[in-house]
Order: structure tokens, then sequence, then C-alpha cells
């Protein structure tokens, strides 16, 4: 009888765990080659297991996995995790925010989907998270990451139905349907929609079209922070349909005075 073919590992990040047994543990992985992947981790919870210091959020993996059972299981089998260097995850200010990327591709990512650009611009941002004067910029440059990794982003850098080239210095809106288009307010801006200038779109999608994208991106966001940060909360929404992130309510409950 022919073995099984073994699973390819793969390098990872745990998204979140839950309790499987006393002694086991499932995991919501995001792995580079395979996407979104569920595991089970046998004995991950026993005192001497070596999966058990290993399995933490934010912390890069490579990690090897039991043989097919078939193609289409769902839940596959943790066979190895190791730790796979670089540098440590700085927690504090960082930490909530860090979890709020996690629900993001948890809520917005289909499982076994690979995309490898998206797992190496998370790695990016959670570098860069590190540093408090860039949170938000960090944040905000994964957001249109995974947006358009997953094609729910637009092309910025011209109107999506008009198709006319966006004009540096004129106004513009990013809607969830019909995409980029110029500004009909002439009033007072705090009164009308939030709009973004046409230089910072320009630099958007430049930033995007490069391979590492989340330091590029970080600097494009910049003139543009909380324009962007009330857009792309929009548009998450539009596409989360009725679900609720429940970090960002949390963030929102801890901003309270």
């Amino acid at each position: 009888m022919a073995r099984a073919a073994q699973r390819p590992g793969s390098a990872a990040y745990v998204l979140h765990s839950h309790d499987w047994s006393e002694s086991s543990l499932i995991l919501d992985l995001f792995t580079r080659d395979h996407g979104r992947v569920v595991a089970v981790a046998k004995g991950a919870k026993r005192p001497y297991s070596q999966l058990r210091p290993v399995l933490m959020p934010f912390q890069r993996l490579t990690l090897g996995f039991g043989a097919k059972r078939s193609e289409d299981a769902e839940v596959w089998l943790l066979r190895q995790a190791e730790w796979a260097g670089g540098p440590a995850w700085p927690g504090g200010a960082a930490l909530l925010p860090g979890f709020y990327l996690n629900e993001l591709l948890l809520r917005l990512m289909v499982r076994h989907d690979p995309h490898p650009a998206l797992f190496d611009a998370y790695a990016q941002t959670l570098q860069a998270m590190g540093d408090p004067a860039l949170l938000q910029a960090s944040l905000r440059a994964f957001e249109l990451t995974l947006l358009r990794q997953l094609g729910h982003l637009p092309q910025m850098s011209a109107e999506t139905v008009a198709a006319h080239a966006v004009v540096p210095g004129r106004l513009y809106e990013l809607h969830p349907e019909l995409g980029v288009r110029e500004a009909a307010w002439m009033g007072e801006p705090q009164a009308g929609p939030i709009v973004l200038d046409g230089q910072v779109l320009i630099d958007i999608e430049h930033a995007l079209s490069l391979q590492t994208a989340i330091p590029s991106l970080m600097a494009a966001c910049m003139p543009a922070l909380s324009e962007l940060k009330a857009l792309l909360r929009t548009l998450i929404h539009y596409h989360l349909g009725s679900q609720t992130l429940r970090t960002r309510q949390l963030m929102m409950e801890l901003q309270q005075p």
C-alpha cells in the first residue's frame, strides 16, 4: 500500500490558538506557502512539550506537517515547529494592534489560498510596529496591502469608473463599490466625504507595485494618516459584512476617558 504523501513544510505565524483537549491545541496559522491553515498540535500543552514554548503569536516559525489523509482535509496535523529567528516581538503598545492584524487575516482570508507577498508584508509590518512613531503608518500600509492582495482595492492612480488618470492636487474619494472617483463636494471639507489628494493616491499605487511594499507604503501614507484610517475602516467594514472586529472595538473602548 502506498504511503500517504507528506505535506510540505512552510514558514508560518500563529494567528490564534484554542484548547482541543487536555493536552492539545487547535491552531489557526498563516503560512507562506499554504495560506491560512488550521492544524492540531497534539501534546503541545504538556509541561515538557517542545512545541509549548514555540507556538506563540508574532514569532516567525518553520513548521512541518503530517502526511496527507486527503487532499481536502480541513485540519492538518502539526509534526514540528521551530523558531525561525528574527527580532523579538516588542509587545507593549503594539500588542493590541498586532492582534488586530491577526483578526483581519482570520476574518478576510479563506483557507488554503497562498499569498506569499502578503505573508512577507505581515512580517515587515510586525517589525515596523516596534517603533511607536511608525505604528499608525505600518497599520495603514498593511491594510492597503491586505485589501490589494485579496482583490478588494482598486488601482489607486486612476478613477475606477471614468478611467481618467488621477491628477496631483485634485481631491478624490475612495468608495467601497465605485472605487476611486473625483470628489464632487465643494463645501467645507469637515462637512463632506473624506477625500485624499491625488498625489497621495499615486504614491500609494507606486508603493504597492514594489517588492518590499511596506516601508514605501508607510512613507506614502504619512501625509494622510487620519484620512486613510477612516477610509480604510469603511472599506474593511464593507468587506467584513455584518462581522465586528473585536480588537477594534476593544481599542476604541480603551481610548475612552
